[in-house]
């Protein structure tokens, strides 16, 4: 666990690169209104090559990656939703950032310096992905960019003390960037009021083919990874972290996906 102010992570996703140039500005537009009135805005970022990322402020989410083959033809490679209405009846987290913490919390308990904090039960006895009304649920607002060269846009999001049943204000800042390299970067920054636990990722289904185009089997994954932590029959992590070779797990090299799914029966 860490302290107040020193919360923060960054992931990046690569998507084919294509080369450098110029970059454009991002720009905005509305998406939708949620029954309560909030306005939840769409952003558009571009890079020199046409490569295209869409965020919309509900759940701080990629709802779109749209990338060039090698034959020149734009694909969406990026799972998500028509419509604000289906993000909100939607229970698969798609594209969203997930907090305070993604996973699943064994009981919906921890504890920290003696205390126990306990948590909204959203998967039978356990909290997962933050529980009843995540980051995910969450509208988040513009907060500026990363001041970088790529086009980007980053998201701000408060949460209050004792939300979920989490300790401390908890102020998220989740950064999209775009590079003329073809990189989509996401950086994750927290900062809280007391010490807490904070757990981020991004929860966005790839299918490489394009959207709704069949399946990912035939689709090669490579993990730079030499362990993996094993979970118990109810997805709970066991506290063991042991080695992914001679396993279904070991992604070390490019393998294809339907290969280890086989194997796993």
């Amino acid at each position: 666990m860490q302290s107040a102010e020193r919360l923060c992570g960054i992931v990046g996703i690569a998507v084919m690169a294509l080369g450098a140039g110029a970059t454009r500005a991002a720009t905005q537009s509305v998406f939708g209104v949620t029954p309560d009135g909030q306005v939840v805005k769409q952003y558009r970022l571009t890079n020199a090559r046409g490569t295209e990322a869409m965020v919309i402020t509900l759940g701080a989410t990629l709802r779109s990656l749209e990338v060039h083959d090698r034959n020149g033809k734009a694909t969406d490679v990026v799972l998500g939703y028509d419509t604000l209405e289906e993000y909100l009846d939607g229970r698969w987290y798609l594209g969203a950032t997930i907090g305070r913490y993604a996973n699943r919390i064994a009981n919906a308990e921890f504890a920290i310096d003696g205390n126990t904090y306990r948590l909204s039960a959203n998967n039978g006895a356990n909290s997962l992905h933050g529980g009843v009304k995540g980051f995910d649920r969450a509208v988040w607002v513009a907060d500026g960019s990363d001041g970088s060269a790529a086009d980007s846009v980053r998201l701000k999001y408060v949460s209050p003390d004792g939300e979920e049943g989490y300790p401390g204000r908890l102020t998220v800042w989740v950064t999209y960037a775009l590079t003329n390299a073809n990189e989509l970067k996401i950086r994750y920054q927290a900062n809280s009021s007391a010490t807490t636990i904070v757990n981020l990722t991004n929860h966005t289904y790839f299918n490489l083919g394009g959207s709704g185009d069949g399946e990912v089997l035939q689709e090669r994954l490579m993990v730079a990874a030499d362990t993996f932590t094993p979970v118990n029959g109810d997805l709970i992590p066991t506290g063991q972290i042991q080695p992914v070779a001679d396993t279904d797990y070991d992604f070390r090299a490019p393998t294809e996906l339907g290969s280890r799914l086989a194997a796993a029966g």
